[in-house]
C-alpha cells in the first residue's frame, strides 16, 4: 500500500517536463511575455512550499496549520539580513534554512506530544505567537511589512533578472524535490509512513516515533524557510500575511487539491490553484467565489486529489 502513495511520474513525462521548465524563459521572452517568468517562479516557490506540508501531512500523517511560521520566518530572515546589510544569498539563505529548523525543532518539541485536534490547535496557536511577534517589531515594518531594496547576490547568476532569479530557483527547487524523493524511499521513509499508517504499533516494536516524526517536522520546516526566502527575494517586500493562519490553510489547500500522500501532490496542488487565481481573477472581481466552487468538484469528485487521476489513467492504461 505505501508504494501506491508516492506513486512517481514516469521517467519520460519528467525529462518532458524538466525539459519545458528549462526552455520556458526562452520561449517566453521569444514571444514577449516576460512577465510570466515571474509567474512561473511563485509557481515554483510555492511548490517546494506544498511539498514541504506534505512531506508532514500526506506521508506523517502531522495536520499542522502552523506552516506558515515556517515559510514567513525564512522570509523574514532574509528581510531583516537585508535590512542591516547583509544580501549575500550565500548568508542569507543558509540562515533562513537555520531559523526554520530551529522554529520547527522548538514548535515540534512541544506539539508533538499530542495527537489529533490538539496537535491541529497547538500549531496554530505557535504560528500566530510568531505572526503577533513580528506585527509588534515596529523596526522592521510592524503591520505594513519589510521592503527589500533589492534581491539576494549570489556573485554568479544576476537575481535581479528575472530570467536568472527563475533558474536559480528551478535550481533550488529541483534539488530539494530531489531530497524529499530520496527520503521518502529510504529507510527513514518508509518507518515514517509506517508510523502514520499505526503509530501505537510502530511504538510497541521498539520504534522511536517521536524522534521519527520530530526529525520530519524539522526537515519540512527547513524547506518551507527556504521557499519564505525565495518568495521574499521575488517580491522584494516580506509581509506579515506570509506568518498568518490563512497562509497555512492556502498551503493546505494545495496539498489536498494536489492529493495528500502523492509524492507530486504539493506540487500539482500548488500549480493548478495559483493558475487558476491568475485566469480567474483577470476576468472577474468574484473569482474566489468561482476558485471555491472549483476545488469543491475536485474534492468531491477526486477525494485522493488530482495526482490520483493520472494513477487510475495509468491502472486503466495496462493491460488486464
Amino acid at each position: 500500500m505505501l508504494s501506491t502513495l508516492h506513486h512517481p511520474l514516469s521517467r519520460g513525462w519528467t525529462a518532458f517536463l524538466v525539459a519545458l521548465a528549462l526552455l520556458f524563459p526562452l520561449a517566453a521572452g521569444h514571444l514577449e511575455q516576460e512577465f510570466y517568468i515571474g509567474v512561473a517562479s511563485r509557481l515554483l516557490i510555492f511548490a517546494l512550499a506544498a511539498t514541504s506540508l506534505n512531506l508532514i501531512l500526506g506521508f506523517g500523517g502531522m495536520v499542522s496549520l502552523g506552516h506558515a511560521a515556517f515559510l514567513g520566518g525564512g522570509a523574514y530572515t532574509v528581510g531583516v539580513l537585508m535590512h542591516h546589510g547583509v544580501t549575500s544569498a550565500w548568508i542569507s539563505w543558509p540562515a533562513a534554512i537555520l531559523t526554520g529548523a530551529l522554529l520547527a525543532l522548538a514548535i515540534g518539541f512541544v506539539s508533538l506530544r499530542t495527537r489529533g485536534v490538539y496537535f491541529i490547535m497547538i500549531t496554530l496557536a505557535f504560528a500566530q505567537m510568531v505572526y503577533f511577534i513580528f506585527i509588534g517589531l515596529k523596526e522592521y515594518g510592524g503591520e505594513d511589512g519589510l521592503s527589500m531594496a533589492a534581491r539576494s547576490s549570489t556573485g554568479i547568476i544576476d537575481l535581479a533578472s528575472d530570467t536568472g532569479f527563475y533558474y536559480v530557483v528551478l535550481g533550488v527547487v529541483g534539488a530539494c524535490l530531489l531530497l524529499s524523493w530520496r527520503l521518502i524511499n529510504s529507510h527513514f521513509g518508509r518507518v515514517l509512513q509506517a508510523v502514520r499508517e499505526n503509530e501505537v504499533r510502530m511504538e510497541a516494536i521498539g520504534h522511536p516515533v517521536l524522534r521519527y516524526k520530530l526529525t520530519c517536522f524539522v526537515i519540512a520546516g527547513a524547506m518551507a524557510s527556504l521557499a519564505g526566502a525565495l518568495l521574499a527575494n521575488q517580491n522584494m517586500l516580506v509581509s506579515p500575511s506570509l506568518l498568518h493562519w490563512t497562509q497555512s490553510g492556502t498551503l493546505m489547500v494545495m496539498v489536498i487539491l494536489g492529493g495528500t500522500g502523492y509524492f507530486y501532490g504539493g506540487i500539482l496542488g500548488a500549480f493548478v490553484m495559483l493558475l487558476l487565481e491568475e485566469i480567474l481573477s483577470a476576468y472577474t472581481i468574484h473569482w474566489q467565489l468561482y476558485l471555491g466552487a472549483i476545488l469543491l468538484g475536485v474534492v468531491l469528485l477526486l477525494p485522493n486529489g488530482l495526482a490520483s487521476l493520472f494513477k487510475r489513467m495509468e491502472q486503466r492504461g495496462r493491460p488486464a
